[in-house]
């Protein structure tokens, strides 16, 4: 399997990474990555770690299902975070000196889910700041441009703090000690009605085959990924990297996921630049 990237990354997808917020980028993964993901995907959904969540069942028994942070314990997790093209990648599109890996979220939708990701941000839910943030959306089945996720380009430059929805509202199971987030106090405007008219605010997604990824800057507007054929699946599986701006950042609002405990836990405090064996230095520039 590749673990370098198969091409470079132009200055025009580095371009439209910063002024959008939002790149697609063809055949960046060969099928072996793909392979050893789903894999592990499959692992998670098997032995999912004690932050999972099923996020919709339907009555038809038809499921959204979400994990994070499962990396440690699935080898497979493991072996692309450190070994693929994912760390280079998004150092290239940051422009940055050095990338740390943060975090790993997986999303399962069963065929025929029809459960739609509420429009987010990402950053103001996470229990860091800074603007030199990447995840890197990998589906592992083909997606259709109307089911993969969509985003509002431009919008991770407004600087406007919303009134984002609490992700621990999707909990139809009532899983005890769900992480919660409450943005109504320190918001400056809720999100708009995107889905009322999403030619008004530009939304874009695409058509995509595994392989294929979306980078996007977690300040970003996104949400959609939704409403699947019948006999349409969709496994996804993201990764998330810090570049050279980013600090720890304990929320007052209430963070998702939370990982304030363990970050106080390892000695990282808010501030710091994220490091130790949790947020592992996985790509720095090569020094000419």
């Amino acid at each position: 399997m590749n673990t370098q990237l198969p091409r470079e990354i132009t200055a025009s997808e580095i371009d439209a990474y910063h002024r959008d917020g939002v790149v697609l980028l063809k055949s960046m993964f060969d099928s072996q990555w793909i392979e050893l993901l789903d894999q592990g995907l499959t692992k998670n959904c098997e032995t999912p770690t004690h932050r999972a969540r099923t996020w919709a069942r339907d009555a038809a028994g038809r499921t959204m299902f979400w994990d994070s942070q499962a990396w440690q314990d699935i080898d497979e997790y493991r072996k692309f975070i450190f070994n693929s093209p994912a760390a280079e990648l998004a150092g290239k599109l940051l422009k940055a000196q050095e990338i740390n890996f943060f975090f790993d979220a997986v999303f399962v939708r069963s065929p025929g889910t029809q459960f739609s990701t509420p429009w987010h941000q990402d950053e103001p839910y996470w229990s860091i700041e800074g603007y030199d943030t990447c995840t890197i959306w990998m589906p592992l089945v083909p997606v259709k441009k109307k089911n993969a996720l969509a985003y509002v380009p431009g919008s991770h430059l407004s600087g406007h703090i919303f009134d984002q929805y609490n992700f621990g509202n999707l909990n139809p199971d009532g899983k005890p000690d769900v992480d919660q987030v409450d943005f109504s106090g320190i918001a400056e405007e809720i999100i708009p009605d995107i889905d009322a008219d999403p030619e008004q605010y530009g939304v874009v997604s695409w058509d995509m085959k595994p392989g294929d990824c979306v980078a996007f800057n977690s300040r970003i507007l996104h949400g959609g990924s939704g409403k699947l054929d019948e006999n349409q699946e969709l496994r996804v599986f993201t990764s998330k990297w810090m570049g050279d701006d980013v600090r720890i950042k304990f929320r007052e609002c209430g963070m998702d996921p939370d990982h304030s405990a363990i970050m106080t836990e390892y000695g990282l405090k808010p501030g710091d630049r994220p490091g130790t064996d949790l947020y592992p230095k996985v790509w720095q520039l090569e020094k000419n």
